[in-house]
Parts: structure tokens; C-alpha cells; sequence
């Protein structure tokens, strides 16, 4: 939902002050009104959703210094003056120095109303430009960091951006490598948080014996062997993120110490009593089905309802196949680059093998089959060796589907892997496909793709 555009009024005249705020106040805006420019000048911040209106004369800081302070803070903030009748050659020049426009008093409220609607259109279009650029940017950060074109994981990646700047704590259900703490840190990145310390916690690698002194920290002399004082890793990542890894594995003892925490936003070191406030954003990561450990008494239902606010949930690898192929690649060319060595062409029948395999292990095993793959290892590929199944048993990811899946899968993923190569040049990938264009376009049509997401 669209935010009210705010009006922040400056005019010393407390009957003037008072009759402008009434009228604009009608119109439709949020207004705050001062007799001086001084605490207006502290709302002022780059890409305020906000219109300054203020008279030239007033005592201290002048409406000319507040000009020339909001410019500097934000060119594009819209500043409307104020101005006597023997100050339009002063208003004329503040025009020509970045005032958006000028009012001379006396004036009606349908004209303060009128100019202050105008600039306020500006300012909502200038906002919505920077917003959509902001967006794009991240995009291509996010696309790069979370890679993938299956639809599970666009819609992933749009979440993170949407959530990303949101105060609320995330909890990120996902398998055993199917890359939590990577959501986790692409939640910290694209946010505002992002220039403080991002701390990440596996809850299930902490013993019990130091847990409170690694989280909250502690005094010098709070138990036997503490010289100094240390800062926990909470208070750490104070204006910043903290990443609770596994946090199904947290003992319920565990869990009571740190959910007062997620409540009150404030901790205690150990051997002190002085309550120290943290602002810091959660996100916790489970593989396990935390309202499943409520009901059999292994995960405190508080604990759960707390941090079960905003929830993404990570694909398994199994569950989008089309992407195989492409983290493949990137891996391998990964790997090359560490390990010095050339990037080997991957034929049919070893992608097949990859495309077959159910991949208990998710992106983490696909990565260390890549570095195998180009380490020219024996038996990097999982179930290259495999029987096939020929029993017409039930059973999961592709060897148990059709033939007709099967190719359509492969299909898909060498589609995706010249438009890729080709920059989403339609006409290149033909050419690699050896591919009329027409078949080309038809099979995109089938299978949801987009040049341009190449591109």
C-alpha cells in the first residue's frame, strides 16, 4: 500500500502556520508543521516520501539555508517557498538554485493545495523511478547469487527482495543443501542492514556449556577461567543480521534463554545485570518440520510461533530439474578456476546421469560432483552405473518417470544451456542447436522460456 505523501511545513507565523496545515490537511496530506527550520531540517533524509514548503524569512536558519541543506541532502526533494511581495527576484533566483517553485502571501489555500499536489506527483514519480532501479539492481544481484530459471525459484528470489527490507524475522524451511544460510545472506544483503555484521549460528554446534557466554557474551570474572570481558555474538550482530542455523537442533533448555530474547530485543551478559538492547534481524533455518517437532514436544510452541511470521521455503533440487544443467556448468567453471583446470565438455549420456539422479544431498552434492567431474575423478557422476528400472515399480525424481518426461527434461535443459551460452540471442542458439528458428520459438513456447531472462 502507498504511503500518504508528507508535507513538512515551516512558517513562523503561528496563524499562518495553522490556517496552511488545516488546508493541506484537507487536501489530503499527512502535514507537520514547525515555526522554525531547524527540527524540520533533521526529518529531511535522502528519498523522504515528502514535500518541504517554507517560508524564506524566519528566525535562525533561513527558508534560502534550508533550501540549499535539503538539496544537499536530497536534490530531487521538492522545496516550495514561502516569500513576501518584495522577495520574488530572491525567489526567482532560489528557482534557478533548486526550489522547486514559489508562493507569494498572501494566497488561498486552493493555490498552496494546488502547488503542493504538483510537486507532490513529482516527488511520487521520482520515488517510484528510484524504487524500480533499486528493484532491477537487485535483481541482477540476486539472480547471480541464487542461481536458477525453474519457477520455484523466480518466485523465491522475488520473495527475498520483497521481504528483504522488512523488520520482521524470517524463518527458511529447506532440505540439508539445498543452500539456507545462502537465502539467509541474500536476505541480509538486500537490505538496509547490509553494512553491518551478518553472524550466523549453527544452534546444533554450540554445547550447552557455552551457550549463553557464546551468544550473550560475558563479564571479566563471571566464571572460572574469564579474564575479560567478551561480546556475545547477539550483541555482535546488533544493527545487523543473525542467522539461527538448524535452529530445530536447539535444546529446549536453549530454546527459553533465547526466545526472551526474540521477544524483548534486549540480553544480559553473563555476570552482569545490565540489560543491553540488540536491533538485530532473525533468521532461522530449519530441515525439519518445526509444527511437527511442536506436536511431539521436542520444539516449544512459543518459540515457534514467534519466528513463524515470514516463511520461504527453499526447493529441493529434485523439484526443478531444468536447473540441473545450468548449476552444473556454473560449478564446473567454479571449479576449473580453483583447481586450474580446463572445463570439460559434458556429453549425453553424463547428463542423463545427472538429470536421473534424485540428489538426496541437493545443490551441495551437485557442487562436489561438479569438482569431481573436473577433477577427472572415477565415478564422479551419481548413477551413471545405475540399472535402470525396468520393474515399473513406483519411485521418486526421474528414473521412476516416463520416457516422454525424461527427454522433455533434457530437452529443456540443453535449450536453456544455448540461450545461455548465446547471451539469449534466439538466433545463436539455433544456430547451436542446429535448430530452424520457428522450432526453436515453439519449444521456448512449451517449455516457459524467455530470451530475454538470458540476456
Amino acid at each position: 500500500m502507498e504511503t500518504t505523501m508528507e508535507v513538512i511545513l515551516v512558517e513562523d507565523d503561528a496563524a499562518v502556520r495553522e490556517g496552511s496545515a488545516q488546508a493541506l490537511d484537507l487536501a489530503g496530506f499527512a502535514v507537520r508543521a514547525f515555526d522554525s527550520a531547524e527540527p524540520a531540517r533533521e526529518l529531511l533524509h535522502a528519498h523522504c516520501r515528502a514535500v518541504l514548503v517554507s517560508d524564506v524569512r524566519l528566525p535562525g536558519m533561513s527558508g534560502l539555508e534550508l533550501l540549499a541543506a535539503a538539496r544537499a541532502i536530497d536534490p530531487g526533494l521538492p522545496v516550495i517557498l514561502v516569500t513576501g511581495h518584495g522577495d520574488i527576484a530572491m525567489a526567482v533566483q532560489a528557482m534557478h538554485d533548486g526550489a522547486y517553485d514559489f508562493i507569494e502571501k498572501p494566497y488561498s489555500s486552493a493555490q498552496l493545495a494546488d502547488v503542493v499536489r504538483r510537486a507532490a506527483d513529482k516527488r511520487r514519480l521520482q520515488l517510484e523511478v528510484h524504487e524500480l532501479r533499486e528493484r532491477l539492481a537487485h535483481s541482477q544481484g540476486i539472480d547471480a547469487a541464487l542461481l536458477g530459471n525453474a519457477p520455484a525459484m523466480r518466485e523465491l528470489r522475488r520473495q527475498i527482495l520483497e521481504v528483504a527490507s522488512q523488520p520482521a524475522d524470517v524463518l527458511v524451511y529447506g532440505e540439508t543443501g539445498t543452500g539456507k544460510e545462502l537465502v539467509a545472506r541474500c536476505l541480509h544483503e538486500f537490505s538496509a542492514r547490509a553494512r553491518n555484521h551478518y553472524v550466523a549460528i549453527n544452534c546444533g554446534a554450540i554445547p550447552e556449556t557455552i551457550f549463553e557466554s557464546e551468544l550473550f557474551g560475558h563479564e571479566a570474572g563471571a566464571f572460572t577461567g574469564a579474564a575479560k570481558r567478551q561480546v556475545g555474538k547477539i550483541e555482535h550482530a546488533s544493527k545487523g543480521t543473525l542467522f539461527l542455523d538448524e535452529i530445530e537442533s536447539l535444546p529446549l533448555a536453549m530454546q527459553v534463554k533465547l526466545l526472551r530474547v526474540l521477544q524483548e530485543r534486549y540480553i544480559e551478559r553473563l555476570g552482569s545485570v545490565q540489560p543491553l538492547p540488540v536491533d538485530v534481524r532473525v533468521i532461522a533455518a530449519s530441515k525439519a518440520d518445526l509444527q511437527a517437532l511442536v506436536k511431539t514436544g521436542e520444539f516449544r510452541a512459543d518459540m515457534y510461533y514467534r519466528l513463524n511470521l515470514i516463511v520461504l521455503r527453499i526447493p529441493p533440487l529434485r523439484e526443478r530439474r531444468e536447473d540441473i544443467a545450468l548449476l552444473f556448468e556454473h560449478f564446473m567453471l567454479d571449479a576449473a578456476s580453483r583447481y586450474s583446470r580446463p572445463v570439460p565438455m559434458v556429453p549425453a549420456a553424463d547428463m542423463q546421469a545427472l538429470m536421473r539422479h534424485d540428489w538426496p544431498g541437493n545443490v551441495r552434492e551437485l557442487r562436489n560432483t561438479a569438482d569431481r567431474y573436473v577433477l577427472g575423478l572415477g565415478g564422479a557422476l551419481p548413477g551413471i552405473a545405475a540399472t535402470p528400472d525396468t520393474t515399473g515399480s513406483a519411485g521418486t525424481g526421474i528414473g521412476a518417470a516416463s520416457l516422454a518426461d525424461q527427454v522433455s527434461a533434457f530437452e529443456r535443459a540443453l535449450i536453456e544451456l544455448a540461450l545461455r551460452d548465446a547471451a539469449g540471442n534466439v538466433g545463436a542458439a539455433c544456430a547451436a542447436l542446429a535448430l530452424p528458428k520457428q522450432t526453436l520459438y515453439h519449444k521456448m513456447q512449451k517449455y516457459g522460456l524467455v530470451a530475454e531472462d538470458y540476456r
